[in-house]
Parts: C-alpha cells; structure tokens; sequence
C-alpha cells in the first residue's frame, strides 16, 4: 500500500472522460483482423480458376482459430511461439461434372496475440507497432522550378495496391505522368488512350478550366508529342515504354494499360481511397468502385490546371487527415494478402498440372508461401520489434507507438524537417513531445491519451459538445439562459434574452410554437470523436477555459483553436471543447508533474528517460504525482487488481485465490523473480493477507515499479541545490552512502545464458563434469552431470555448463604409433567448450533449464541438448550510473560520500544527493524546483500531491505549503528519518501549542492548520519569521507586511519561509555554508544505462585480420581507441615514446608486440618497437595501383618486412 493515506488533489477540473484502455489499440485491430479481415481476403481471392477457366474453380468457405497447443507461459519458458492453428473450409468444384470436394485445411499456426497486448515468436516478447502512412487518394504539391522561378503543380496518385502515378508540371506548361515510377510520357498520350482520343476532344474536355490567354496547358501538352494522334498510336507508345520484348499489337497494348490500371485485383484504391479521390475532385462515383476510372485521371489533371493557376490551394500533405494509422491488424492483413496471392499463383500452376480426377483441395494448396510470408513479418520486419520491457511504462509506451519508417513508409535519409515537424492537426492525436532525440527524431511519435484509431485507421480524440439550443422539452431546458427574445404569435417579446429558465418559463415556452430554443452556449456531457479532416471547420475552447455552475462559459471572449489559427473567440461561436489539458499529451509526458513549466527539450528527455527508469527493489510511488501513475498501472501487464468484492482465501508466494459473494473462486499466479527483455526483473509480491476482505479495483500485489497500485519509477529523496566541492560539476551527481546501504537505488538484473550439444562430423558434444585441463576446484559447483547448481555463486570466467567437443585428429608421431600399438586405443581428443560467465559479470544461480532430444519435440535440427542458466545479481548504486529526474535532469553519479560528510539540516538530518543550481536557468526546466518545494511540504505534511498537467497548484499554493512546513519545522513537530525511508508525518497537536504559545488565537491558529484560507498560512509564516528577526509585523496590513518581508530580504540575505531555502551546514567542517540552499523533495530514477555494463579493460585479446589493430567494443573483448585527437594531445605534451608505444606495440606491430609482452613476463626492458602493420597494409594499397614501393634498411638494401629484427642489435646508435 501507498505510504501515505492522505492525497491531496490540486486538479481544479473535473474528470469528464475516464482515461480509456490504454493498449485497447492492439487488442480491437487484431480481435478485427481475425473477425473481418480474414474473412474479406478469402472472399475476394475466390473463386480461383485454372488458367484455361473452364476446368477447376476453387473456393474458400470458413474458417476458424483452434486452441492455441500451449499457454503462452509455457510458450516463452520453452522458446516456441505462441499460435493458434488456421483451418479454412476449402471446395473445389469441377467443371465437368459438376462435382464439389470439400475439405478443411491446415493453413498453418498463426501468431496470436497474449493478454498483455503482444506477440510470442520464438520464446521472445515482440510487439508490432503501427505505422503512420499515406492513406490512399490524390495529392497536389506545388514545386518551385529552378529555371523560371513559376511554382509548379506535382500530382501522386496512391492506390491502396498497384502501382503509383506521378503526374508533374513542366516550365513549359507540358503535363507529363510517370506509371509505376516508369519512363515519362506527356499525359495526353494516356488519355488518348483510355478514350479522349482526338485533339478536339481533348481540349474541349478542359476548355472550362485551361482558359487563359497567355499559355494553354492541354495545347503545349499535345504539342510536345506530334506523333500520336490516335487511340491505337497512343495504346502502342504505352506498351513500346512498359514492355520490352514482343512485337506491340492493339490487344496487347490494350491487355497491358487495362491489367495495369484498370483491374481490380492488380490495382485498387480501397474504399478510403474512392471516399477521398471523390471528395477532393468532386465526384459522385460510386464506393465500390474501386478501380480506377477515367473519371478519375480526367479530374486530377483538370486540378492540377487549377492549382498551376493559383484558382485552387495544394494539399498540406504532413496534415493527418492524408495520414492513416495502420494497427496490428492491417500490418498483419496486408502481409497476409501478400501470402494469399503467392498462394492463389500456386494453386494455378497445380491446377495445370493435375487432372479433374485426382486434384483435391488439398493437393491443390500448399501452406508454404503463407506460412513463410507470416514468419518473414513477425521474425524480420521493421515493424514487429523485440519489445521494450525494461519496466511497464516503457512496455505500455511501445504499444501506443506509431512509427511512419517500415515498409512502404519514410527512411531517416530520405525524410526532411517538414515531415518530422508537430503539425497542428496532432492535436489531440499524436504526442508533440514524446519522440526519440536521435535520426529518427520526428519519425517515431506516441499516441495522445485519450486518442483512438478508428477502422479506417483516422486518429480521433474526443471533445465535449458546445450545445447552442435546445429542443423545446422542459428537462433540456430547467437551468438554461435564454439568448435571444422569444416572441409570440404577434411578434410580442414573451421573454427576453438573458432569462434564466425555470418550471414557470418553461410552462410558457411549451405554450409557444417553438420548436428549438436558442440559449446561453453551454459545455454539454455528450463527447464526439472527430479525426482532424472533420475538427478544422469547428472552433474548440481549451480544456481550462472558466465554465460557471451551469457549464456556461464565463468570460464572453475564450482563447479558440480553428484549424491552424489560434486566437481570442467569441464564447457564442464555440463548437467543441477538450475534455482534459492532457489530452494533447501521451501517456508518458502526462506523468511529468509541473510540465507546463518545463522547455520542451527537457521534456522530451524526461519521457525518453522514464522509459528508461530501472525497477528497484523497494519501488516508491512519487510524493508528487500526476494521477496517471494509477492509470498506467492498471493497464500495464505487471499490476493485478480485485476483479470482484470478496474475501482473500489463500495467499503463498506465488499464488492469491480470492472468493467472491457467489463462493466462486479467482486465482491469480504471481510472477517470480521473471527475466524480461532487457535484464531487469519482475518479481510480483502480495500486499494482502488470508482473510482480508478486498474491493473491486484494489490492487492485491506489488510488482516490478509499482507501489500500491501505482507507477513507481524510483525515490523520493532529499535533495539540495548546490555545488559541492566540484564533484557535481558538469550535471555530474553527489550521494550519500545511505542509498546504497539501505538498498536505496538497489536493483535485481537476471541474464540468461544458453548452451547446445549438437552433433559434429567428428562426432556429439557432450555435457559432462570431465573436463580436461581444469582444476577440481573450478568444478566444485557443478553436478554430476556437469551442470551448476540452483543457488551457487558465480562470477567471471566461472563454469555454468561443462561441454566437451570433439578434437580433428592430427597425424601421430612414430613414438604415439609405437605405444598405440602396445596399449591399444587411445583417448579420443576433445576441447573444452564450457559455458563460461563472461568477463565482468557475476551473480547468484536462480533457475536451469534442460531440453534434450526424445523428451521434447521443438527441438532444432542436430541438437541433442540445450541448457539454460539463468543468473541474478544484485547491483547497488555506483559511481558512474545515470540518474534522472523527470524533468530531463540526468546525470552521472560521480561521488558516494559517507552519511556524515553530506550537507546537513539544522536538526541534523543530512541531505541524500546534491544536484549542481546551474543545471536548472540554462536547461529551462523550472518544474523541477517546483516539485522539490511541493515535495517538501508534502513529506513533512504527510500527505501525497496529486497535480495534474496544466491543470495543477499555482506559485500561491506552494508558498502556502511551504509556510506550513516551515510552522511544522519550527515548532519541532516533524523528523524527516523517524520512519526509515520515508520520514514521519507532522505532530499537528506540537503545531498547536507553538503557534498558541507564539500569541496567535485560537481563529487563526484553526485557520492555518485547516488550510482552507489560501494565504492564512503564508500570512503567519511571515509574520513569525519577521518577529524572529526582531521586527514587529502583528500591526502591519497584507501589503505592508509584503514590502516588510522584501525589505528585509534584500537588507539583511535573509530568506523568508515562502523561498524554500534553507541553512546548511558542511558535513565535513561543521560550518555553516555562506548563502542558504533550496532543499527539497525529488523524485529521482535509476537508469538502465549501468556503469556495470559498461566497464572494460584488456590486456591482450583478439586482433583485425587486415590491419592487425585491436577490435572495438565491449562485445568483442576489444581495446580503446586511441584516435586522431589523443595524438595531437600526447604531441601537445612532447610524450614521444609513449606515443611510439601507443601507435605500435600496442596496437599492430606484431613482432613488436610478440617480444614486448615476452619481456614482461620475464621482467626484460621492453625492446624498441618494429614496422607497424598499418605501414605494410599502406605499401600493399600502393602496389595495387600499379607503384612499386620498396622498403629500404640503413644500408640501402631492399628489405622486407618480414626481415625486420627489432632486438638491441639492430637499433639505430
């Protein structure tokens, strides 16, 4: 449970619309693929024909999803993926007959998605994210030509499938069409050829719209091709341009240009592509008209005519009404239809090949091409990605990402700043800060809250409908202000404007024959979701803007959006309003308290950095919240909540079984000490006790990051801004030793380590305990079948799994064939391939794992055995770790310094980290200071502050907080350490004996305590605080007592209780420092960007083939580069040796280095260095260009490197 039973909310609106199911995206798409999806792709694939269309014609029927084999518990701790079998009705009917065979199918196990929102491939977590693409339709852009400096028309035609036309406007005014990204031609040859065929016909086409005197699109466009006058020369020019080969003929042509464009299994726009080709060129075809139509290509070129006038405006192509959103479901839909397509060619060329009689379904399909196609997108598109687990808010942030990269979409090379840019039609749809900070900045963005993906995959947010008049009916009309005089029969003003309507008036207005009644806008319930096409008529007030007791809008001017136009609107003309301030942000930014007081920049590294957060192992809910902790737990796949009122029956370690009003029984497996994708560790612990009785919604366990029910990302610690003896120069961070003991910051991270025993051609690796050539004592922790036991402690190099492999025999000596002969068979040579733990880890054995050959069937071909080991360590924090706050503070621990050498309170209490002042004016991010002010009155006030984005406690509220916690500290009512970790909450009864003993009376003392008058606590702080300095305040008024207060500042450095600054003293000398301090409470994460993980050092180790030189990296055990600047630095220094040292022996002077690490070993001075390797790889680049290159030795002789003696006699005197 929370440590705290006091929150206090500082949310001034009310919660219109609850924060719907935040992973709801994934779940609706893929329940809709499997629903609908399926089922429209078998209908439009059937029926198949063979070729000649008179012999076999096959169909698909229904289809169903069996039980999956496994659970998907069992699917990732056996490494299988979690599917389902497909079986689909199959009929094959022949012609001849008449005869139908009907079969059901096997079409293969399909991916199915878990509970969590997630996809099983292989054992391993993956998540597909959505893609942000082009929907279907026309798109006009205008072009600046380089040459003539006129702004030209572009034309893209994007079909749903099938190839893409590009249509574009030439300087001199020719319009010219490329298909599929095909040679150009001028676009009067294509509609010569779909049947405008002569020249008069053409321009009578578009006499009404290519009007003007000075150029002539249609004229300048059949004038740049003289040579085609006719349908059939222009059927012709089109094939010689896309077919090369056959000889044209008039039916070909017309086959090509047809199957290119006008068939609709080759080429489709899609119902949402028809719905926008006909809204922006204003026809009326029909929807299911899918296919292109001459219509249509007549239409674009008329706009295009238009737009080069200036008569029409081009699209804002990064607008998201032209952008749909493609969920799981439509990814896996369309890799499917590629399958199903593959599949239908198959099934025509088997139809060719067997005979009526013997062909059946199922001799007729194989599964192959679809089954291959589903394991390419799950195992290797850009878009199914191994799931960020590193703790729940970065899974649930995976989820709700849409990424517009993938296939089909943009790449980081090709995209520019207008793509990447916040457009405003992502209002409400599309987070504006959470993105990544590196090349894909722009391209990968977040959902907004409360934003939903509709069918055709538009992106709506919800808005609460401005209600302008009501129907005549008195339950719509008690409470409301009439806006305009109504008059009766003879035009008499009945009522006039401005009337408030009660039982009475509505009495008289049923009496009128009035059908609507026009009255005072008001902010009605009723929520409307609108996708950005449909918001751009309608003018939206913000969230916050002032509503009185009837939901009326306060002030009669209102800060508007229309569209892109942002502006001060009249209340009157209102349609829309949001339903909450952060609605406009994702999920992540919404957890940023005070955000609204942070520069963007760094709140963008605060939701980055969330992500990153490592779950700890005493996890804390933030003091100063936002209220989407709640909401990110409840959806996140850690948390369990009650699913009923009842009674907890049974609680173990791994189990709660709760009984409900009806006796039925819920249980609820917990997870233990689980590895998730990226190492850290989920270890769910119950917060009930057999007997208690639970309520529907309360949390039953704490997980991984998660305290009571709520996200719990890292500490609130105490923390001072000041520098501290340059350690926290550079954003660099000082601690106190505290969080290291008391497991502060101390987090679990599990590797899995794996190890096969194939078969060889010289024969099987074996698991075993003999191993050659190592110590008993290094085999001491292994079983006997060589494996290690649960529990052992291990740390590098150590063995997991012992394994020998078989050796290549080598031809043996006269001596080994002689006692061969006399001893008969030798032992058969073998090497240690041992699971070792790699360098720089260590740990404790939690769990093992064996499969082998004959007990489980999935196992991989020429494998007998694989193991899994899996190791936990605990990691305290260290010098070099990232920390961060929320507000994009990060830094690296660079001091732990003992508890009494940290800077330390009046009462004693020393600070547990000191972060460096001037991290906060440059960086702009004002609301971490906030939040430490807030933080401090709430951990000395003992309550949790609950402050919601844009929405939260102004300036005033905090200083009245923090006058309180000044009262409290004052009056030695509170001890920030009496409880642990936590502190304890304020002795309000101490609080009112000194005040009473300070004069106040007992009003005021009430008055302040209670906090009910804003202003009454700030009023007595600063009053007390001017008496302690000696200065008579009782008879002062509210702004005398303000001048006073800031007088006394500036005259004397002294700072009033309402600064949130503080007298420290220096752990070290004891002494006061100079100025006083802001001391606070922040909430601070631990990162997973670990020093552990990132320390390396060599000695020696593998080396590149070509140069010779030393390999980079951790991964590969490599050095540390010493480049081009660190020369520069070591000439800068005169350090001529060890700069030779540096480019040769330790890198690639291979003699060099052989003789050197000899002299060591025999404690010999080291020899003077050799050629280096990069001098002979230099020599041979010049020889490949034909120049002769001779290396020469002191006596002018030809050398080669090889010859090269570095030993003393050859040194130069």
């Amino acid at each position: 449970m929370s440590r705290y039973n006091l929150t206090k909310s500082f949310a001034k609106l009310p919660e219109v619309v609850e924060v719907p199911p935040l992973v709801r995206v994934q779940f609706d798409s893929f329940r809709c693929f499997q629903e609908e999806g399926l089922k429209g792709f078998f209908e439009e694939i059937s029926p198949i024909l063979d070729y000649t269309r008179n012999k076999l014609e096959l169909h698909f029927g229904g289809y169903e999803f069996s039980e999956p084999k496994h659970s998907a518990e069992e699917c990732l701790a056996r490494g299988i993926t979690y599917s389902s079998p497909l079986n689909v009705t199959v009929q094959l009917i022949v012609k001849e007959t008449g005869e139908i065979k009907q079969q059901e199918l096997f079409f293969g196990d399909f991916p199915l998605m878990t509970n969590r929102g997630t996809f099983i491939i292989s054992g391993v977590e993956r998540v597909v994210v959505s893609q942000l693409s082009r929907f279907p339709g026309v798109y006009f852009t205008l072009q600046k030509d380089p040459t003539s400096g006129r702004e030209l028309c572009f034309a893209k035609l994007v079909a749903e499938h099938g190839s893409w036309l590009d249509f574009e406007t030439s300087s001199s005014n020719v319009i010219s069409v490329r298909l599929g990204g095909k040679r150009k031609m001028v676009v009067t040859t294509l509609l010569r050829a779909i049947g405008f065929e002569t020249d008069e016909k053409l321009i009578n086409e578009f006499r009404d719209v290519d009007n003007l005197p000075d150029r002539s699109f249609i004229r300048s466009t059949i004038e740049r091709d003289p040579l085609i006058r006719t349908r059939a020369d222009a059927l012709v020019d089109i094939y010689r341009k896309f077919s090369s080969g056959d000889p044209p003929s008039l039916e070909s042509a017309q086959a090509l240009l047809n199957n290119f464009l006008f068939n609709p299994r080759r080429y489709s726009l899609g119902k949402i592509g028809r719905y926008k080709l006909n809204k922006k060129l204003g026809l009326d075809l029909a929807q299911e008209q899918l296919g292109l139509t001459p219509e249509d290509l007549v239409g674009i070129v008329r706009h295009m005519i238009l737009i080069n006038k200036h008569e029409d405006i081009p699209d804002d192509i990064d607008h998201l009404g032209n952008r749909r959103a493609q969920t799981v479901g439509a990814l896996i839909q369309r890799q499917f239809q590629i399958g199903l397509l593959r599949l239908e060619k198959a099934i025509k060329e088997r139809m060719s090949i067997l005979g009526p009689e013997e062909a059946t379904p199922a001799s007729l399909i194989n599964i192959r091409p679809i089954v291959a196609t589903m394991r390419e997108f799950f195992g290797r598109s850009q878009l199914s990605q191994f799931m960020d687990q590193t703790n729940p808010l970065a899974e649930l942030t995976h989820k709700r990402r849409l990424s517009a990269m993938g296939p089909g979409g943009l790449s980081r090379e090709q995209a520019g700043f207008e793509v990447r840019d916040v457009h405003h039609s992502h209002y409400g749809r599309i987070c504006p800060i959470e993105t990544p900070e590196g090349p894909n900045i722009g391209l990968i963005g977040s959902l907004a809250t409360y934003a939903s993906v509709n069918k055709y995959g538009f992106i709506e947010t919800p808005y609460r409908k401005v209600i302008h008049e009501v129907p005549n009916i008195e339950d719509e009309l008690l409470g409301r202000t009439i806006r305009e005089d109504v008059t009766d029969h003879s035009g008499k003003v009945v009522i006039h404007s401005g009337t408030l309507i009660t039982k009475g008036i509505a009495d008289k207005l049923a009496s009128l024959p009035v059908q609507t009644v026009k009255i005072v806008p008001f902010v009605s319930e009723q929520i409307t979701r609108l996708t950005a096409d449909e918001e751009e008529q309608y003018a939206i007030a913000q969230a916050n803007a002032p509503v009185n007791s009837r939901s009326e809008f306060i002030q009669q001017r209102v800060e508007v959006k229309k569209g892109s136009k942002y502006f001060k609107g009249s209340a009157d003309k209102i349609d829309f309003m949001d339903v909450s301030p952060k609605q406009i942000f994702s999920v992540a930014a919404s957890l940023i308290p005070f955000l609204e007081h942070d520069d963007a920049n760094r709140a963008l590294m605060g939701c980055n950095m969330q992500r990153q957060a490592v779950p700890l192992l005493f996890p804390q809910a933030p003091l100063v919240a936002t209220g989407m902790e709640k909401e990110v737990a409840k959806y996140s796949a850690e948390a369990i909540f009650s699913p009923c009122d009842g009674v907890v029956t049974s609680v173990t370690s791994s189990q709660i079984i709760i009984k409900d009003e009806k006796n039925k029984e819920h249980v609820y497996e917990l997870n233990k000490f689980v590895r998730t994708n990226q190492g850290t560790c989920i270890n769910q612990c119950s917060v009930v006790s057999k007997g208690d009785k639970v309520k529907k919604g309360q949390s039953l366990v704490n997980s991984c990051a998660m305290e009571g029910g709520e996200l719990a990302l890292g500490q609130n610690v105490v923390c001072a801004f000041m520098s501290w003896r340059g350690y926290n120069f550079e954003d660099a961070i000082v601690i106190s030793k505290r969080l290291v003991t008391d497991d502060v910051f101390t987090s679990i991270h599990i590797e899995k380590h794996e190890i096969e025993a194939r078969d060889t051609k010289l024969g099987p690796e074996e698991i075993t305990r003999d191993i050659p050539n190592v110590s008993e004592e290094s085999l001491s922790e292994l079983d006997e079948q060589g494996i290690i036991r649960i529990g052992a402690e291990v740390s590098s190099s150590d063995i997991l799994v012992g394994k020998i492999t078989p050796k290549g025999e080598t031809e043996p000596s006269a001596e080994e064939k002689l006692l061969r002969a006399i001893f008969g068979e030798k032992t058969r040579q073998v090497k240690d391939s041992s699971l070792r733990v790699p360098a720089g880890e260590e740990g404790k054995v939690i769990d093992i794992k064996i499969r082998s050959r004959g007990v489980h069937a999935e196992m991989p071909i020429g494998v007998n055995k694989i193991i899994w080991v899996w190791v936990a360590q605990k990691r305290k924090l260290s010098v070099g770790d990232k920390m961060s706050g929320r507000h994009g503070n990060k830094g690296i621990v660079s001091i732990i310094l003992p508890e009494e050498d940290m800077p330390y309170l009046s009462d004693g209490t020393p600070v547990d980290i000191v972060l460096n002042p001037l991290g906060v004016p440059s960086r702009m991010n004002i609301g971490q200071v906030l939040e430490a002010h807030l933080g401090w009155a709430a951990r000395i006030l003992g309550f949790k502050a609950v402050n919601p984005i844009f929405d939260g406690i102004n300036i005033a509220g905090i200083e009245d907080y923090l006058a309180m916690s000044w009262i409290a500290w004052k009056a030695g009512a509170v001890s920030l350490y009496q409880d642990g970790l936590t502190g304890g909450v304020a002795d309000f009864e101490k609080i009112d004996a000194w005040l009473t003993a300070r004069g106040l009376d007992r009003g005021e003392i009430e008055e302040v305590i209670a906090g009910k008058h804003k202003g009454k606590a700030r009023e007595a702080a600063l009053r007390l605080w001017l008496e302690d300095l000696g200065i008579n305040s009782r008879d002062l008024s509210g702004d005398e007592l303000e001048r006073e207060v800031q007088k006394t500042y500036k005259e004397r450095r002294v700072y009033p209780p309402t600064f949130g600054k503080m007298e420290l003293r220096d752990g070290r000398t004891g002494k006061s420092f100079h100025q006083a301090v802001t001391v606070g409470v922040v909430y601070i994460m631990k990162l997973i960007h670990l020093v552990s993980d990132k320390v390396h050092a060599r000695s020696t180790g593998p080396y590149s083939l070509v140069t010779q030189q030393p390999l980079g990296g951790k991964a590969r055990f490599g050095g540390q580069r010493f480049g081009e600047m660190e020369v520069w630095a070591l000439e800068g220094h005169g350090a001529a040796y060890t700069l030779q040292e540096m480019l040769s022996i330790k890198s690639d002077d291979i003699v060099g280095r052989s003789k050197a690490y000899e002299a060591i070993v025999k404690g010999e001075d080291v020899h003077h260095p050799g050629i280096p390797e990069a001098c002979k790889v230099l020599f041979m680049e010049l020889r490949s260009l034909s120049l002769a290159v001779e290396l020469l030795n002191e006596g002018k002789k030809q050398t080669s490197f090889s010859t090269v003696d570095t030993s003393e006699d050859s040194k130069p005197e």
